[in-house]
């Protein structure tokens, strides 16, 4: 019986797997709730009849989230392909969700605890996953395939 010699996605690199696939959950409910004001006539006619800087913000969310939302995918795409190009997509993947906490905490009008929670969550999976990426010798044998 042949044995697989291809390292399998487990032990700590399902941590990184559960991270990208809750903000990739995440960033799906967001473009919905961005969609559900197309659904909603009240705030169709309040997105539309507002001012042009509020409907181009709104639009300038829906893009971002859908933008991250796509990205998401791919890298869990190429995570559970086990493709070489995953550890530099998931380190830019890492510093895009810190510069969106970043955004949500300078830009949305959310409450600043929720604003520097998010921030500080972003911060330490990027300070813990980053350094994992680099240097893991896990990482460099799983993550092999072209």
């Amino acid at each position: 019986m042949a044995v697989d010699s291809k390292p399998r996605i487990a032990g700590l690199l399902l941590v990184p797997l559960a991270w990208l696939l809750m903000t990739m959950l995440t960033s799906a409910l967001v473009v919905a709730m961005y969609l559900s004001a197309l659904l909603t006539p009240d705030l169709r006619n309040a997105l539309f009849n507002n001012t042009h800087a509020f409907t181009l913000q709104w639009s300038i969310s829906l893009g971002t989230s859908l933008i991250v939302w796509c990205y998401s995918l791919w890298v869990t795409w190429i995570f559970c392909k086990r493709s070489r190009r995953l550890p530099k997509h998931y380190i830019v993947w890492l510093l895009v969700t810190v510069l969106l906490a970043i955004k949500t905490f300078a830009f949305s009008p959310v409450s600043d605890a929720a604003a520097i929670r998010t921030l500080l969550i972003a911060l330490l999976a990027a300070a813990i996953l980053v350094p994992y990426f680099k240097r893991s010798q896990r990482v460099k044998n799983t993550f092999i395939e072209p």
